[in-house]
C-alpha cells in the first residue's frame, strides 16, 4: 500500500503542475494577442519608412555621421532577451547567436554588449562586457523608452565610441516559430535599387538633405522599437508554446501514472483475496 500512496502523492502532484502550467498558457496567449497586433500594425509603417529613406538615399554619405564607415575595431552587441523564463528555447537560441557571432565576426575586435532583458544579462555577463543593461523597458514598453536607448546608441556612434552596432533578437513568425536576427544598427547602409536608372519623382520640400537627416533618427528609433516588440511578441508566443508542451506531457505522465495505478490496486485486492481464499481453505481443512 505504501507503494500506491506514492502514485497517489505524484498524480497529485502532477495535477497541480498541470494548472499552474495551463493557467500559464493562457495569460501567454491573451499578452499575445495584444503583442502581436502591435507588432502586424507596426510593420507596414516601418517598411514604408525604410523604403522612403532608401529612394531618397541615391548613394554616398546620405545619413552624415550615422552611414559614416569605420575600420571595425570596437563593435557593441545589443542583446534582446526577456526577464523571465518557462519560454522554451527563446533566451537560449539567442544567447547562442550572439556568442557564434561574436567568434565568427569579431574574434578581432574589441566587443561590448548591451543587453535588455535579464536573462541574456545573467548569462552573457560572466564572460563578456556589458556595457549597460536596460531590463526596465519591458516594464513600461513605449516608443519614447526605446528611443532614449536608440539616442544613446546613436551618440555612441557619432562620438566614435564604437565603429558599429549590431542588434541581436528573435523576429516573431508566429506562436510557435521565432527567427534569431542579426542586424545592422549603425552605421546605416544605402539599400540600392536593383534599377540604377530608377527616378523616384518626389516633391521635396524644404529640401532632400533636410528631410534624410530627420528620417534617419526617426528609422533608426523605429528600427530599434520594432526590434523589440519582435521580441515581446516572440517571448509570449515561446511560452505559450512551451506551456501547451508541458501541459501535453503532464497529462500523458499522469495517465500513466494512473494506469500504473490502477495496476498496483488490482494486483494488491488480487493478493487480498487469495490471502482469504488460502485462510477459509486452511479453516476448512
Amino acid at each position: 500500500m505504501a507503494n500506491l500512496k506514492e502514485i497517489r502523492n505524484r498524480i497529485s502532484s502532477i495535477q497541480s503542475t498541470m494548472k499552474i502550467t495551463s493557467a500559464m498558457k493562457m495569460v501567454s496567449a491573451a499578452k499575445l494577442k495584444k503583442a502581436q497586433d502591435a507588432i502586424t500594425a507596426m510593420r507596414p509603417y516601418s517598411n514604408k519608412l525604410t523604403e522612403l529613406l532608401r529612394d531618397l538615399s541615391s548613394g554616398g554619405n546620405f545619413g552624415g555621421v550615422y552611414s559614416e564607415q569605420r575600420e571595425v575595431k570596437k563593435v557593441l552587441i545589443v542583446v534582446v532577451t526577456s526577464n523571465r523564463g518557462l519560454c522554451g528555447a527563446f533566451n537560449s537560441s539567442i544567447i547562442k547567436k550572439t556568442v557564434t557571432t561574436i567568434e565568427e565576426k569579431y574574434n578581432e575586435a574589441e566587443v561590448d554588449l548591451l543587453t535588455i532583458g535579464k536573462k541574456g544579462n545573467e548569462i552573457l555577463s560572466k564572460n563578456y562586457t556589458v556595457f549597460d543593461n536596460r531590463n526596465d523597458v519591458f516594464d513600461n514598453l513605449t516608443f519614447d523608452t526605446v528611443s532614449e536607448i536608440a539616442v544613446q546608441l546613436m551618440d555612441l556612434f557619432a562620438d566614435k565610441k564604437y565603429d558599429k552596432i549590431e542588434l541581436i533578437y528573435n523576429q516573431f513568425k508566429n506562436a510557435a516559430t521565432q527567427i534569431a536576427m542579426v542586424e545592422q544598427f549603425l552605421p546605416i547602409q544605402s539599400v540600392q535599387t536593383s534599377n540604377e536608372n530608377e527616378e523616384i519623382d518626389y516633391i521635396l520640400e524644404p529640401s532632400k538633405q533636410e528631410i534624410v537627416s530627420q528620417l534617419v533618427p526617426k528609422s533608426l528609433k523605429v528600427q530599434l522599437y520594432k526590434a523589440i516588440r519582435d521580441s515581446f511578441a516572440s517571448e509570449h508566443g515561446a511560452r505559450m508554446t512551451a506551456m501547451h508542451k508541458a501541459t501535453d506531457n503532464a497529462t500523458d505522465l499522469r495517465d500513466d501514472l494512473k494506469l500504473s495505478y490502477n495496476k498496483a490496486r488490482q494486483a494488491a485486492i488480487t493478493n487480498e483475496i487469495l490471502e482469504i481464499v488460502s485462510g477459509a481453505e486452511a479453516l476448512n481443512s
